[in-house]
């Protein structure tokens, strides 16, 4: 476990040693970023450290209305709700559209949030293979007459693999279900306006469609959000248990939010050098012969063939001042990894620094 002495950026202190810092998910360098840092300073000032009460009794303040209009215009909807954290979006999204499906179909490789949620649920569940739309297609033409909700994350956390949209939208349309998105990695990084897999792919406004979502990574802050047309985020408001029950977001959160927000608008070349560096750096690691995805997002995964390379990986770097966590993902599925996730605030020597430590690790073992 990496014990932090610092702020979270392309360097880290941890045990009193500063590390080039590829773990984590800051992928637009927000987490520190001194706009985010002193808004969330000056709203701790004005408004304290909590509001220690739930949305729906005491716990509103004009700044959760004001990062719920700036995440609604920044997504493109007429409103959003936020809430205590990303991991609650799809229990929350199964929860207040119960009433409309009756068999969820999941990737077997959901994140385990999507897993969570769905253990809740009075629908027969189906998981299809990682990825595979054709598969998903079979089972449900096989179940065809139900009334289907699919969910999937947007961007697999720890290979950086795209669900694929484009194949899976044709089958929303002809079996009119539901599809959810859980695009806690892709908001803020994908698509021409930063708004997910959705438009990344292109796909139309259709209503649906649902994302879950996070401040937590590229955003900077925390805290989850949905983001919707007016009738639908009413609705969640007066019917979801999870959000009416939890404690509104914290000040310095809320205002970090609002200030990320306005950095993430303010300057779009931050995706650009983003995907630009985690392309660069995708294709030397294939040039020095290793495994890894392709898909152009900002995390890389090296895969190895035991976890006892993956955690020696991960401690040959660490021994020479660089932090690469290791993944077990999972172990039935019999491909380990270390898991280098890409930030735009990455410089080259720190990029030029890592691949020539990974080409030595390679001649060694």
């Amino acid at each position: 476990m990496i014990l932090l002495n610092s702020s979270i950026g392309n360097y880290i202190t941890s045990n009193g040693k500063r590390y080039s810092y590829f773990g984590g998910n800051n992928y637009l360098g927000l987490a520190a970023h001194p706009l985010v840092k002193e808004a969330a300073v000056k709203a701790i000032e004005k408004y304290g450290v909590n509001f220690s009460a739930s949305r729906r009794t005491s716990g509103t303040a004009d700044i959760h209305m004001e990062l719920e209009e700036k995440l609604a215009h920044f997504k493109g909807k007429q409103d959003s709700v936020v809430f205590a954290s990303g991991y609650q979006g799809n229990s929350i999204l199964l929860e207040v559209l119960r009433e409309r499906y009756t068999h969820i179909f999941l990737d077997q490789y959901a994140h385990s949030s999507i897993h969570s949620a769905v253990k809740s649920s009075s629908a027969r569940i189906h998981i299809y293979n990682h990825c595979d739309a054709g598969h998903l297609e079979h089972l449900m033409e096989e179940f065809s007459g139900s009334a289907p909700l699919i969910i999937t994350d947007g961007v697999f956390a720890l290979t950086g693999e795209m669900a694929p949209l484009d194949k899976i939208y044709p089958l929303v349309k002809k079996h009119n279900a539901i599809l959810i998105v859980d695009d806690a990695h892709a908001t803020g990084v994908l698509g021409k306006n930063g708004r997910g897999t959705p438009e990344y792919f292109n796909l139309p406004e259709n209503e649906n469609i649902f994302q879950s979502e996070t401040m937590s990574k590229a955003l900077g802050s925390y805290g989850g959000f949905i983001s919707a047309g007016r009738v639908f985020t009413d609705f969640l408001r007066e019917t979801s248990s999870i959000y009416q029950a939890s404690t509104s977001l914290p000040p310095s959160v809320v205002g970090a939010g609002i200030a990320a927000l306005a950095v993430i608008n303010g300057n779009p070349e931050l995706r650009i050098r983003l995907i630009a560096k985690a392309d660069d750096l995708r294709e030397r690691i294939k040039e020095l012969d290793f495994q890894t995805t392709s898909d152009r997002t900002p995390i890389i995964p090296v895969m190895l063939n035991s976890i006892e390379k993956a955690k020696q990986f991960s401690l040959y770097l660490e021994e020479h001042g660089i932090i690469v966590p290791y993944m077990d993902y999972p172990s039935s599925h019999g491909s380990y990894m270390i898991r280098i996730a890409v930030s735009a605030s990455h410089t080259e020597d720190q990029i030029d620094e890592l691949l020539e430590f990974m080409k030595k690790w390679r001649k060694i073992y």
